[in-house]
């Protein structure tokens, strides 16, 4: 039976409508085709998180790739992740006829959240939670695309890395993961990208600070999985469109991650 497949968009794509359209007329013709394969897509959207803070006179502080995201500043992140982000992936859809449905990750607890510290303020971590709700969607034949905020136990709204939000999607759906984003993959230190790395080579590149800032997070996430499921990971780019069939086929395109 085939896998299911967990897209992660980086939200730097709702920035070109060239790419947002051959991204989703690929998507399209995919679908079209593989029918029977269930698609995910999960997102972030951090500039239009910065465009709102910046209208708003406010500082945008980052920590080890992640936004500290202050309990009163929440709602902004909320509403430009969830709202403005999400919908305007879900015109795309709707557009190329996709039958899609905008979520966030803790709907139907398909994945559980967690705040990582209250230094941080309203961000978290998240774990593998429960696919009943995926699979009627599933069933019904729609296109989950998921915002990257989450709910904690005691109801608390928080900011959660997207990488690291379709980790543990995959996780909970046992899916192959595709990290998008506008970078196609990982550079080793003389700036050449590498085609496909191992654990101990990622965490020397780490170490070294090669590999910096969100990509850590990135590379991480992707590492998790390839551990856990046992399969390798694809961190690449949705500005080459071209392989985009290949790579949701399982090809290899950008940098492969494996265990």
């Amino acid at each position: 039976m085939i896998k299911p497949l967990v897209i992660k968009l980086g939200g730097n794509i709702l920035k070109k409508e060239a790419a947002l359209n051959n991204l989703f007329t690929t998507l399209a013709n995919y679908l079209n085709i593989y029918n029977n394969r269930f698609i995910m897509i999960v997102h972030g959207g951090g500039y239009i998180v910065d465009d709102l803070m910046k209208k708003l006179s406010l500082s945008i502080i980052k920590k080890n790739g992640l936004r500290i995201t202050p309990h009163d500043q929440i709602d902004i992140v909320v509403g430009a992740l969830a709202g403005i982000a999400n919908k305007k992936l879900l015109a795309w859809a709707k557009k190329h006829k996709i039958n899609a449905i905008g979520l966030c990750l803790s709907d139907g607890n398909i994945v559980n959240s967690l705040q990582i510290d209250k230094k941080l303020g309203n961000v978290g971590h998240v774990f593998p939670g429960n696919s009943s709700l995926l699979n009627i969607l599933f069933d019904s034949q729609y296109i989950p695309i998921i915002s990257s905020i989450g709910i904690d136990d005691n109801g608390n709204l928080l900011n959660i890395n997207a990488d690291e939000a379709a980790a543990a999607l995959a996780l909970t759906t046992d899916a192959n993961l595709v990290l998008l984003s506008d970078v196609n993959g990982i550079k080793d230190n003389k700036g050449n990208f590498i085609k496909e790395i191992k654990k101990h080579e990622a965490e020397r590149l780490i170490s070294n600070n090669v590999i910096q800032h969100g990509m850590v997070i990135k590379v991480r996430a992707a590492l998790k999985v390839a551990f856990i499921l046992n399969r390798p990971v694809n961190i690449a780019s949705w500005e080459y469109i071209d392989q985009l069939n290949a790579l949701f086929n399982g090809y290899s395109i950008g940098t492969r991650v494996h265990n």
